[in-house]
């Protein structure tokens, strides 16, 4: 079983940054994709992006802003997201899968945490 704990959300201003953190369970790194996806009131999960052996994934919505980013020893995925906007606002999740490859749908992945609310406001 694979445990998910997301951390770092928070209310911050246009042009911000935060950095997301995506606890696992010890050597999931080593097997599994690991990925962000984001939720935002009345609209549907989106891919945000992934890291995976073989893979680094990320939407048009976010290059140039945001970096993904795991270490292994502390088995974490980190998102640093900068230039930060609006339309960021939302909470994000991070998912698991079995894989050395990134899929891009939700429904691919086996594992999700609870998520934590990014909210970008002046």
């Amino acid at each position: 079983q694979v445990q998910l704990v997301e951390s770092g959300g928070a209310a911050v201003q246009p042009g911000g940054s935060l950095r997301l953190s995506c606890a696992t369970s010890e050597h999931t790194l080593d097997y599994y994709a690991i990925a962000w996806f984001r939720q935002a009131p009345g609209r549907k999960r989106e891919g945000v992006s992934c890291i995976s052996k073989s893979e680094v994934y990320y939407a048009d919505s976010v290059k140039g802003r945001f970096t993904i980013s795991r270490d292994n020893a502390k088995n974490t995925v980190y998102l640093q997201m900068n230039i930060l906007k609006d339309e960021d606002t939302a909470v994000y999740l991070c998912a698991a899968e079995f894989t050395v490859r990134c899929p891009r749908r939700p429904v691919e992945y086996d594992y999700w945490g609870q998520g934590t609310q990014v909210t970008v406001s002046s």
